[in-house]
């Protein structure tokens, strides 16, 4: 076997072209990056490299590979996008990356991608470009176009490549959704041509060029084609039809929001009707367009706020980093729907837990919701039957303290009563005397927890949200008296369960359910003066909430919104206490979904059917009437914004970068907006504080400004720079 000889290798971009045996291989690993992206100074490098390959008989084909672990491209350098000044540039940018990828895939020679990892946006596309596509089989690989969630779409051919890879019904659900795409998946969709084992990508991917160079055919699995998607996209007829299904869809669920959706629609639909030049055009217009609007600059702010919370380290008094402590074990107490849901996220990233509750048919039922969730990436395939055998493993039930005292975190999921948890405080420090004390309250302050406690620097709050496995933030509370090592080891290991954390001071309602409070109140307060239940709901949608506050609160449970209201109003008085028709739907005994009964009514089956008009009976004026959706946003959204910045006046959260990122991850608050803060910023301040001055005197005291907003509003600044 010859050694493979160097053609190629720049330091600086993380480019290495070596020759082995007339197989090109093209490795990327860019320098101090834990992933690689695409950005400017690669297009010259590539384009040398590509010219190499080109122009020298000895290469017969080219393998395009990574030198990461675990991520092939992860898509283009999104600071570098952030910098764009004006659409010409973008759109400049994009026919940058769109000619690149012409040459990759119009070398004579054969190019095969050897995917290992994630191969996202710009990644993907390269591997579009490439002749052959072979992924390694791990679950760690994942292909996906996710533009249209920066508000952008895919720029360097995707809109075009991808429906006559895939088909067109399968690239629009890929481009307009940004759905990830696991390896398997890839395969039998026919977006990869092989699935191997990882250990023998690089030389599957080497045996199959050699092939291709020599004009051998690879074994490819062919994509299915039923009837009906030939009916639907191989006539123009059929595809006016997809395009047209396609658009109400994305109007359906955006609400018209979201521009980039409809932009890569048209991308591709301009791709088809007037050809693959037009289409690339189209694509690069529009990627210059999108790159200026309010929309990306969010949702790109959104993605880099992520990134540093991720990487924000829990610091001391005295400024240096606080260590954190391993979570070998958990202990999670009460098994019902958040103990199961906190113990699903927790096995799932490889914990062994203990969980616990009063009586063996609980433990039994919680046990179940933990398999349903596990056996659900079973059934997609997401886990071999080996992996659902281990993880099941990994739980273990009891009704006693047995398998407790080695436990490093115990996190309490039990019923929302303080003497309750303080049983169970005094319970753990006996029987797990070395672990950190954690409560999934999500209304109690934690201090009043910690008061039971003979070490209270052991005890902090995780407020996880339901449902856990599928909500992405962890509110981590921390009282004057918590460890700053404690606070460490929480946030820690909830990164390792996948969550975006934020670390927030204890206060009645934390930061999350505190903004919530006064956004849910007056929803209440219009449904007593005569607005109906669909148009609040609607208002709020159209705002741009996943659903409107009154969906939300059946979602959660009622019985859960009883449980807080008194709280905040004790802490807050009657700017936060609950009003009138919510005080009786809660005292009725309608629960919301999971009674099949609340503001909504639902089937046997729990599908919603529509609003139970028979609320409006509990109401104090029972007669209804038009209420504008202007009137309800600003009497339901204002006071959010306001609250989160009592929150930052108050120290509850850290910055308005927490804040908005708690608002967007935990109650949903529309990602297009920012964020409280990033919408207060582009309002203006003293507009806002303008309007809820004129709210406040219609309805005084509940809208009253924050001495914080005024001093912005006087001063002309913004909370982010």
């Amino acid at each position: 076997m010859s050694t493979p000889t160097v053609v190629l290798h720049d330091a600086a971009t993380g480019v290495t072209l070596t020759l082995d045996d007339g197989v090109g291989v093209l490795s990327l690993d860019q320098p101090d990056s834990p992933v690689n992206t695409l950005n400017s100074r690669l297009g010259p490098v590539f384009e040398e490299a590509f010219d190499r390959v080109l122009h020298d008989a000895a290469f017969t084909a080219l393998v395009l590979a990574s030198g990461k672990a675990d991520t092939w491209i992860a898509g283009a350098d999104i600071e570098e996008l952030r910098g764009l000044q004006r659409a010409e540039d973008g759109a400049a940018l994009a026919r940058g990356g769109q000619q690149l990828l012409a040459r990759l895939a119009q070398l004579p020679k054969p190019v095969v991608a050897a995917i290992n990892g994630a191969a996202l946006g710009g990644g993907l596309e390269v591997a579009l470009a490439c002749h052959h596509r072979i992924a390694a089989d791990h679950p760690k690989t994942i292909l996906a176009l996710p533009e249209t969630q920066l508000g952008l779409l895919p720029g360097a051919g995707g809109t075009q490549r991808l429906p006559r890879i895939v088909g067109l019904q399968a690239a629009l659900d890929m481009i307009l959704t940004g759905k990830n795409i696991r390896a398997r998946k890839a395969w039998q969709m026919g977006l990869v041509h092989e699935l191997v084992h990882p250990a023998i990508l690089r030389d599957v991917a080497m045996r199959r060029a050699r092939e291709l160079a020599r004009g051998i055919a690879p074994p490819v699995r062919k994509r299915r084609t039923g009837a009906a998607t030939v009916l639907l996209e191989d006539n123009a007829l059929g595809r006016m039809v997809v395009f047209r299904q396609a658009r109400e869809q994305v109007l359906a669920k955006t609400r018209g929001n979201y521009p980039g959706p409809l932009a890569a629609l048209d991308a591709v639909q301009r791709g088809y009707s007037d050809g693959e030049a037009a289409g690339y055009a189209a694509e690069a217009e529009h990627f210059g367009q999108l790159a200026m609007t309010p929309v990306c600059k969010q949702l790109t702010y959104l993605f880099f706020a992520g990134n540093a919370l991720k990487k924000e380290e829990v610091r001391r008094a005295d400024g240096t980093p606080a260590a954190h402590a391993p979570v070998r074990k958990l202990g999670v107490i009460g098994a019902g729907f958040m103990g199961a849901g906190i113990t699903t996220v927790a096995v799932q990233a490889g914990t062994p837990v203990r969980l616990k509750d009063a009586a063996w048919p609980r433990v039994a039922a919680g046990w179940r919701a933990v398999r349903e969730v596990v056996r659900e990436r079973l059934r997609r395939k997401q886990l071999t039957r080996a992996q659902f055998d281990d993880t099941m493993a990994l739980v273990g039930g009891t009704t006693d303290w047995r398998g407790f005292a080695d436990c490093d975190l115990v996190i309490e999921a039990v019923f929302e009563d303080l003497a309750v948890k303080h049983g169970v405080v005094r319970d753990l420090e006996r029987e797990a005397p070395r672990s950190i004390i954690a409560s999934n309250t999500s209304t109690i302050p934690i201090r009043d927890i910690a008061a039971a406690a003979a070490h209270p620097e052991r005890v902090l709050g995780m407020h996880f949200f339901s449902p856990v496995h599928k909500m992405p933030l962890l509110e981590v509370i921390v009282t004057p008296q918590t460890s700053p090592e404690a606070t460490a080891t929480a946030v820690a290991y909830g990164r390792r369960l996948g969550k975006t954390v934020i670390v927030v001071q204890d206060g009645a309602g934390f930061y999350v359910n505190r903004i919530l409070a006064p956004y849910l109140n007056e929803s209440g307060r219009l449904l007593d003066e005569g607005a109906t239940i669909e148009a609040i709901d609607r208002a709020l949608a159209d705002y741009g909430f996943p659903v409107g506050p009154l969906t939300l609160l059946d979602e959660v449970g009622l019985d859960i919104a009883g449980k807080s209201g008194p709280i905040m109003a004790a802490a807050f008085g009657e700017r936060l206490t609950p009003p009138a028709t919510l005080t009786q739907v809660i005292a009725s005994g309608r629960l919301g979904r999971k009674a099949k009964r609340g503001f909504y009514r639902y089937d046997e089956q729990g599908k919603r059917q529509g609003p139970d008009e028979s609320v409006y009976a509990l109401a104090p004026h029972p007669a209804r009437q038009v209420v504008s959706a202007d009137e309800i946003c600003r009497r339901t959204v204002y006071p959010l914004l306001n609250e989160a910045v009592r929150c930052l006046e108050d120290g509850i959260i850290a910055s308005p970068r927490d804040g908005d990122i708690g608002a967007v991850y935990g109650i949903g608050f529309p990602p297009f907006r920012g964020g409280p803060f990033r919408t207060i910023d582009a309002l203006g301040a003293a507009t806002l504080v303008r309007e809820l001055e004129t709210l406040d005197t219609r309805f005084p005291g509940r809208f009253t400004p924050a001495a914080l907003l005024r001093e912005h509003a006087a001063g002309g600044t913004h909370f982010h720079p």
